[in-house]
């Protein structure tokens, strides 16, 4: 099974470029997509019945902002829209879908660029989404946790580390926050299968910086320990575009 999760900066926008025949052509098993950017009345056909698969949305109730998708060949067992905190639940940012064998978790994890008061918003999302997923964990869940993350973990992670220690994305108490996830006992899939491996999945759109490749790994899967038997190739498709970030994959054995 490969599960792809997407940024996409727009999901009627990207459906303007090479959003279906990159799907046509690659195929997935499982497709979680971030920054919708829609509400479900402005939800075109083509986009809600793709050819094969089931689809699910959470809507932000913001315009224009936020959203994420779910669209997966095999239909889940259960399927939730959010983790039961309406201040988080509202930014339409999380999907839940229940598989036979583990729990897929599609995240948008907000962006604490703009004030001190989303910084504690995105701190806040982060212990309030892995308080739930740990109560999942020690009921013997297997879970996946994939999405934009919207922080770069270490150096090795962004292009310019020393310029941008003071930038949101890459602060030392979101970094922690990383850490913190790492300490609970789930697995940065990619960094699990190439530890040395320089890769970025998000690029400014200034500065051409994805034609220097000047850029930040801030989308992940994490795995939960008790799953990571199952980990069997991870992917970053730099190559493909249509948005600022790229596709990640985990292919599952």
């Amino acid at each position: 099974m490969r599960i792809y999760s997407w940024n996409v900066n727009g999901l009627r926008a990207v459906a303007k470029k090479n959003f279906f025949s990159w799907i046509e052509e690659e195929k997935p098993d499982v497709l979680c997509i971030q920054e919708t950017k829609i509400q479900n009345h402005q939800l075109e056909e083509n986009l809600k019945n793709i050819n094969g698969y089931y689809s699910y949305f959470s809507f932000a109730e913001k315009k224009g902002y936020s959203g994420v998708a779910t669209y997966t060949k095999e239909k889940p067992i259960t399927v939730h829209h959010g983790i039961g905190i309406e201040k988080f639940d509202s930014e339409g940012r999380i999907l839940i879908t229940e598989f036979k064998e583990f729990i897929l978790f599609n995240i948008y994890f907000p962006n604490g660029q703009k004030n001190e008061e989303r910084l504690q918003y995105k701190l806040d999302f982060y212990k309030a989404l892995f308080d739930y997923c740990n109560t999942l964990v020690t009921e013997g869940k297997k879970l996946i946790i994939c999405g934009d993350y919207n922080i770069a973990h270490n150096e090795i992670d962004l292009k310019n580390p020393k310029a941008n220690e003071n930038t949101s994305g890459f602060l030392r108490i979101e970094r922690d926050w990383i850490d913190n996830i790492i300490k609970l006992g789930y697995v940065d899939t990619f960094r699990y299968t190439h530890p040395d491996e320089i890769k970025y999945s998000w690029w400014s759109y200034r500065f051409k910086a994805r034609e220097r490749n000047a850029g930040w790994r801030i989308d992940y899967h994490f795995i939960s320990n008790n799953f990571l038997n199952k980990v069997k190739k991870t992917e970053i498709l730099n190559e493909v575009y249509g948005s600022d970030h790229c596709p990640i994959m985990l292919e599952l054995q």
